[in-house]
């Protein structure tokens, strides 16, 4: 039996199940303090009976070099209390078993590139649009790592003209990509989630323009077959229809991939990340660390 977390910042989705795509049980609880929400996740696990290894996939930004110090911890996040939480020790100590750990967009990405919308294909990159912007990118069936982990929703976007006086909310970096088009800016900026706003509403169009150039980008540097568009503002009625016809105009017929390059929302729906920290804790019981 696997157990499984997908850590988000308002709430923590937790569940078991014999593989990534049987869940066999699930609970959530809120996001509060680190000390609390732990502890609520860790009995709830031991309510369920054994488990066998745990998948972790969390917000971040996290600390998964596995060689140094602080592995299995999230850094430097701006959501309070949060910052150098030591995640993966607590469960290990707790439940005393394999705990496999990543962000949870890898995870989503993982799920999505063998469960989801990436049947089929070998390369395939999953964002998030919501509380935050994040992304995580699978190609060949393995998520894309370097010293960390990608961090796509800190780009800088080229601003539309006319568009200068918000400052973004980003509190690193202002106005990146995040900073313009999270939720949270969306309501920083026009007072209401983007679904709330009117359909001529200018914020419909910018925020999908700046999305657009985030698919552009992956396009351009990985040369990946399919994004996919996740995440609560992305449930916004026709947002994902504006995007493609914009990135084909951004891309004005010069990348070789042509048609080859898709625009989807995911094929688990909002299971995505759950089925992701499954597939991290099944292969932390295959290839356990220490």
């Amino acid at each position: 039996m696997l157990g499984a977390i997908e850590g988000g910042g308002t709430k923590f989705v937790l569940a078991i199940g014999t593989g990534p795509t049987d869940i066999a049980a699930r609970h959530t609880i809120p996001t509060g303090s680190p000390a609390e929400t732990l502890e609520a996740a860790a009995q709830w696990f031991e309510r369920q009976g054994r488990i066998d290894a745990l998948g972790i996939g969390c917000f971040g930004p996290l600390r998964l070099d596995q060689n140094a110090p602080g592995w299995g911890s999230i850094a430097n996040t701006p959501k309070p209390g949060w910052a150098d939480c030591e995640i993966v020790s607590f469960f290990r100590e707790r439940l005393q078993i394999p705990i496999g750990f990543d962000t949870d967009v890898n995870g989503a990405a993982l799920a999505e590139a063998a469960h989801g919308a990436g049947k089929g294909i070998s390369s395939l990159a999953y964002i998030t649009v919501g509380t935050g912007i994040g992304g995580g990118l699978v190609i060949d069936g393995r998520p894309v790592h370097g010293v960390a982990h990608p961090e796509m929703g800190h780009i800088f976007v080229r601003r539309l003209a006319g568009d200068r006086q918000f400052s973004g909310i980003c509190p690193h970096h202002g106005d990146c990509l995040e900073g313009l088009a999270s939720g949270p800016a969306i309501i920083a900026r026009w007072g209401a989630p983007l679904s709330e706003l009117p359909e001529d509403h200018e914020a419909h169009g910018m925020i999908a323009s700046y999305l657009a150039q985030l698919c552009y980008t992956l396009f351009s540097i990985s040369a990946v077959e399919r994004v996919v568009l996740g995440g609560g503002v992305m449930k916004t009625p026709g947002l994902l229809d504006r995007i493609p016809p914009l990135v084909r105009d951004l891309n004005a017929r010069y990348l070789p991939g042509g048609a080859q390059h898709v625009i989807s929302g995911p094929g688990l729906g909002e299971d995505s990340g759950i089925v992701g920290a499954l597939m991290l804790a099944q292969n932390a019981l295959a290839f356990p660390l220490g």
